[in-house]
């Protein structure tokens, strides 16, 4: 006689969910079954092929990283292991103003294009063709991705030194109407970068026409972030107005020591942006930023950690300041030779990273670069210092927020519908971790390190890290813009937050 069926594939046992909403945490079991949230609540005598116990544990919605670099990783490194380790189940990539589609066969990568991988050669053509590639090999995580404006740069211009001209920037608008038919969610920027700084306001609103009928995202590395960053953000609501779209403030920041505590007026200003249109940001809870190596004073006023560099790779995870001493030039030379590259910065103050981490509306963001041996240890670290260093050791805000911000604010801000929460229906992606012992063990000195009280990360139904250890699954799925999902207005952005505040979880009644 055959067994009886199964009713759920995976029973997570015992656990204290948090659901992704900032709705008080409970006591429930959550049952599984084809990659769904099938159950949750008393699930006692209810049958399972696989069964975890997460007895004193948290169980969570998988987390939602806001902004990385990742879209190469996933193909030449699909197991993740540096997001998956942290909880970490979807990333949006193609920020900056970077993606790795559309790009033609040996096209030269201008810095920092060249960043996404440089271990990698894959083109595409499309962002068609990226997303087959994708759902034909697998990550190991879900990637939803935005196209980028410094790409479709490179794509079209036979100089990057100058503003768009008329049939360069129609070029470029007919390559944004294809990604968003291929089902990327919308377009990013990167205007602080070489490749598109002499990009002008009306080039980008231009570009982008085409998100206006679809809703679809501007999500933008502003042009200034130190001195004029209020004229950066003015121009970055200015665009979002003119297309109708939501924006996102990609790794809200303010730089450089005379801009030190300027977070109490920008945050105060886009406070007043969200009353009359949709406007998200994010950021990543470290003092030093990551990017190309640069040689611009600005870039080099605080301490300078190489991460990478081509001609010298010997030169990664060393201080620049040193660097410049043994070869006896001045710093910025130092930098010139060491190009292309990657360093870390150390340009912000830590009293304006935790006001704008405790900001109401603030997802969370890791802007890790995935090459190199001393990468800044954001890109294993980012997810698990909020939940211990910021939440519980800091008491910035409860468990609830910190989980809200990376899970269920994330996925309303980007349309992932049926990600960031935890209720009946909705795709599989969760997290148990430990909320006495989850921390961030990742290092400037040693980056590549995983987290701490990191249980278990389940993807779409499929347990991808358990014990410390990768199992080998590779379930990631790509998530395509959802051309169903209702438009956000600022007003339905904000009723919705307050209900999701208020609503009670049925299945767990």
């Amino acid at each position: 006689m055959a067994p009886a069926p199964r009713e759920f594939d995976l029973l997570i046992r015992g656990g204290c969910v948090i659901d992704g909403t900032r709705a008080p945490r409970f006591d429930a079991d959550v049952g599984i079954a084809g990659g769904r949230i099938a159950a949750i609540g008393d699930l006692a005598g209810r049958s399972a092929a696989r069964t975890l116990d997460a007895a004193g544990r948290i169980v969570a919605p998988g987390f939602i990283d806001s902004h990385t670099h990742d879209d190469q990783a996933l193909l030449s490194q699909p197991d993740m292991s540096f997001k998956v380790s942290q909880g970490v189940t979807t990333v949006v990539a193609g920020n900056c103003g970077i993606s790795i589609a559309p790009l033609r066969e040996n096209t030269p990568l201008p810095s920092p294009l060249d960043l996404l991988d440089a271990s990698a050669q894959a083109r595409f053509a499309s962002f068609a063709d990226y997303f087959d590639e994708l759902g034909r090999t697998p990550a190991s995580i879900n990637v939803a991705a935005l196209v980028g404006h410094s790409t479709l740069r490179v794509m079209t211009m036979t100089s990057l030194d100058r503003p768009a001209e008329p049939a360069e920037i129609a070029a470029m608008s007919a390559l944004v109407e294809e990604a968003l038919a291929a089902g990327a969610i919308g377009m990013s920027t990167g205007t602080f970068y070489p490749p598109a700084v002499k990009a002008s306001t009306e080039e980008i609103i231009e570009v982008g026409r085409p998100l206006t009928a679809s809703g679809a995202l501007y999500v933008t590395h502003m042009r200034d972030e130190s001195d004029k960053v209020m004229a950066a953000l003015d121009e970055t609501f200015r665009i979002g107005r003119e297309l109708d779209v939501p924006v996102v403030i990609s790794h809200h920041k303010v730089q450089n020591t005379p801009n030190f505590g300027r977070s109490t007026v920008t945050l105060p200003h886009i406070r007043a942006a969200m009353q009359c249109q949709c406007v998200a940001l994010d950021c990543y809870p470290y003092t030093a930023g990551s990017t190309m190596i640069r040689t611009d004073r600005g870039m080099l006023d605080g301490r300078v950690l190489i991460a990478s560099s081509v001609p010298h790779p010997e030169c990664a995870g060393r201080d620049l300041g040193a660097i410049a001493a043994e070869w006896g030039v001045a710093e910025p030379e130092a930098a010139r030779r060491l190009q292309p590259g990657s360093a870390i910065y150390f340009l912000m103050d830590e009293a304006d990273v935790q006001r704008i981490l405790a900001f109401d509306e603030t997802m969370i963001g890791s802007d890790g670069i995935p090459v190199g041996e001393k990468p800044h240890p954001r890109l294993w670290g980012t997810f698990p210092r909020v939940l211990g260093h910021y939440s519980r050791d800091v008491g910035l805000f409860p468990l609830e927020t910190a989980v809200w911000k990376m899970t269920g604010l994330t996925a309303r801000n980007f349309g992932l519908t049926g990600r960031g929460t935890l209720a009946v229906g909705q795709h599989a992606d969760v997290v148990v971790f430990d909320p006495r012992t989850i921390r961030d063990t990742a290092t400037y000195e040693s980056p590549k390190k995983p987290a701490a009280g990191i249980d278990a990360v389940i993807v779409n139904g499929a347990i991808t890290w358990q014990h410390g250890r990768h199992s080998g699954a590779r379930s990631g799925q790509v998530i395509r813009r959802d051309p169903k999902a209702p438009r956000r207005t600022p007003a339905a952005a904000t009723a919705s937050k307050a209900a999701a505040s208020s609503m009670p979880n049925e299945a767990a009644r």
